[in-house]
């Protein structure tokens, strides 16, 4: 078995993101399953800015993992705050009957 190289890690990257995808677009009901899905495809594209960093010996990509990271931790406290909320008051988190959030 030879060494890991930035090909490898691409591709890793790719499935994890064509993967998230794929749950999104056939999971179009369950709330908490889209937010997985959205945080797969965040870390899908992290891993890759990791790997183009490593592998160029620039500190940016890494620099920058972090602030997505950030926003990713935010996005998901306010989709889960928003989601008990509309539990609580619908008793459902069916994402087509939701139709409050319309403007």
């Amino acid at each position: 078995m030879g060494p890991v190289t930035l090909g490898h890690y691409l591709s890793l990257g790719g499935m994890l993101f064509a993967l998230s995808v794929v749950g999104i677009f056939l999971n179009r009901r369950n709330l908490i399953v889209l937010l997985m899905a959205i945080e797969l495809m965040l870390l899908a594209v992290n891993l890759n800015f990791i790997a183009f960093s490593h592998f160029l010996g620039d500190m940016a990509g890494q620099v920058f993992v972090f602030f997505i990271l950030t926003v990713a931790a935010a996005e998901s406290a306010i989709g889960l705050a928003i989601l008990v909320v509309l539990f609580r008051n619908r008793e459902l988190i069916d994402v087509e009957q939701l139709d409050e959030l319309k403007g």
